[in-house]
């Protein structure tokens, strides 16, 4: 079809409304160098790419939720969602961005896996402020291409184990304060803590964000008094040097020894390993 830009003098479109000068009827706009219209440009309303991505029963099986087959099943029953809407279409492919849903919780079409680090002390759990500073994910990136999350906190000063997961329900599970997970510390001070201190903390110690709560504290047998173990299910930010220094002391060294379940057994400093199928369950039972 014929642009009106490329008509001439002479054209005439249908009922004559474009004429030439010549035609006595509507002046045609010049269309010379300078006066054309600029066309507005429309962004084309995107639609699901039939080409690119993963078929959407696929990353559904890929997630662990059911087989193919059954995958195919729900997408039709209406049960899944991608970015908010619900699709029912056989084949339609997902892009690795999209979010999808399974009955309106989140999935991950990844393999769960689930490892265990060692961290050695003065590396970075969430990010440097230092350039050049180094993160456990650095470390972490050895052991898999799948994207891993630290499960809780450890300060950069602390040492010992640290849970990596891409299992993003069972990392919100153990995060929350009312599912805390039991952890044990080894726990260097600057100076010797009396009996009247270990007493003090077995009571529970106050900070300005509420109440430590201390299962267990004693000092390590054959060891110096200024070294002591101490277990807590606190999920607060910096809890063991908070409540140390309440008390006047500085902790000089702070070593997480067991974590859930899990423990350093056969775990070098600054090493990983996979977790066994019965410790991720035993996980999933916390």
């Amino acid at each position: 079809m014929q642009k009106i830009s490329d008509m001439s003098r002479d054209d005439k479109s249908k009922g004559g409304k474009f004429s030439g000068r010549q035609g006595g009827g509507k002046t045609k706009k010049s269309m010379a160098r300078g006066n054309a219209p600029i066309k507005k440009q429309q962004s084309a309303p995107k639609t699901p790419s039939k080409t690119d991505g993963i078929r959407l029963n696929k990353y559904i099986a890929n997630a662990g939720i059911c087989s193919r087959r059954d995958a195919d099943i729900f997408i039709s029953a209406g049960n899944v969602t991608v970015n908010g809407n619900v699709v029912t279409e056989m084949g339609f492919k997902v892009a690795p961005t999209d979010e999808v849903k399974f009955d309106g919780r989140s999935i991950n079409p990844d393999k769960p896996e689930y490892f265990l680090l060692n961290k050695p002390k003065g590396i970075y759990v969430t990010g440097s402020t230092e350039k050049g500073g180094k993160t456990v994910m650095d470390i972490m990136a050895k052991a898999t291409k799948a994207k891993l999350d630290p499960v809780g906190k450890l300060d950069t000063q602390a040492m010992g184990l640290l849970l990596f997961t891409n299992d993003g329900t069972l990392a919100k599970k153990l995060g929350k304060p009312k599912n805390g997970i039991r952890q044990i510390y080894q726990v260097n001070l600057t100076k010797p803590l009396s009996v009247e201190h270990l007493e003090k903390i077995r009571n529970g110690i106050f900070l300005e964000d509420g109440k430590v709560i201390i299962q267990d504290v004693s000092f390590i047998a054959d060891r110096p008094k200024n070294e002591i173990g101490i277990e807590t299910r606190s999920t607060k930010n910096h809890v063991i040097q908070r409540m140390f220094k309440s008390m006047g002391f500085e902790v000089e060294k702070l070593d997480r020894v067991v974590f859930g379940g899990l423990t350093k057994k056969d775990l070098p400093r600054g090493r990983f390993r996979r977790l066994t199928d019965q410790e991720v369950i035993n996980l999933g039972m916390l």
